[in-house]
């Protein structure tokens, strides 16, 4: 039977969290990240000798994308690997992400965004406690915050999705895709499913999941999209779809109100993200 969930809050998610939000100071090390609803039970379970199989497909992937890629083993807690990909990286090498772990988000995550972070991670392991166990490997939690490159402050993307659970469903590996976020701000949580346009947005002033709905985009919207991606201008994808330059700007438009972007750049990233395309 499908997975559905209430369309608003967490029964499992502690009420002391919803009135008292964390602050900075509450986030001291590393192992915070690390709490009892993903703690592993059966480690007797875990096969080791399966891990350079998922290292060699997260480094496949990581050569055909301009997106970072890291594996996080929530047994030893720590990365198992780190893609060369620069845009996570913060001017490091892999290596040195790698060794550093989740005090990478001590260092380079700036204060103020830590704690939700820290919120985050346990709303979205509650919610992922509620699913069924055959069916959580189908859904990833999505958000954005930012990271420091020499001060400088950039805005990601963060995918997260199961990569190996173990018997109970609890999450052994999970893989990560940071990207460019198409938003302004930090936060932006989501929990998606595969194959459904539904999905669950995270209000951390209230501390409940409200059930929302993926935009959908017309066929002529998708060709504008799928033009520009190819680095045509507006006149030449008037020329390529047999419409006036006025009728693709209205399709222009759609989309950025659709997508809730400002540009064209950000247009195509967040129907990639998004898999709307």
């Amino acid at each position: 039977m499908p997975y559905t969930r209430p369309v608003c809050g967490l029964d499992r998610f502690p009420q002391a969290a919803d009135n008292n939000p964390l602050t900075k100071d509450e986030l001291k090390a590393p192992d915070d990240f690390f709490i009892p609803d993903n703690e592993i039970r059966f480690p007797e379970e875990l096969d080791y000798s399966r891990v350079d199989e998922y290292i060699r497909s997260a480094e496949a992937f990581s050569r055909s994308s301009y997106q970072s890629v890291y594996i996080i083993d929530y047994f030893r807690q720590n990365f198992l690997y780190v893609s060369p990909n620069p845009m996570f990286l913060c001017g490091l090498s892999p290596e040195r992400v790698k060794e550093l772990g989740y005090r990478f988000y001590l260092d380079f995550v700036p204060e103020d965004e830590q704690p939700m972070l820290l919120t985050l991670n346990k709303a979205g392991f509650a919610f992922y406690n509620d699913i069924p166990t055959d069916e959580r490997k189908d859904w990833h939690i999505s958000y954005d915050f930012h990271i420091l490159n020499e001060g400088k402050k950039i805005l990601v993307n963060h995918k997260l999705t199961p990569l190996a659970l173990t018997s109970d469903g609890r999450i052994w590996l999970a893989l990560c895709v940071v990207s460019a976020a198409t938003h302004t701000d930090a936060g932006h949580i989501e929990m998606h499913r595969t194959g459904t346009s539904e999905f669950f947005e995270y209000n951390i002033t209230s501390r409940r999941w409200n059930r929302r709905q993926m935009p959908t985009l017309s066929d002529g919207e998708k060709s504008v999209l799928a033009l520009s991606i190819q680095g045509y201008t507006m006149s030449e994808i008037a020329d390529k779809i047999c419409l006036s330059p006025d009728t693709i700007k209205k399709y222009r438009k759609r989309i950025f109100e659709k997508l809730d972007v400002r540009n064209i750049s950000e247009a195509i990233v967040a129907a990639t993200n998004n898999k709307l395309l």
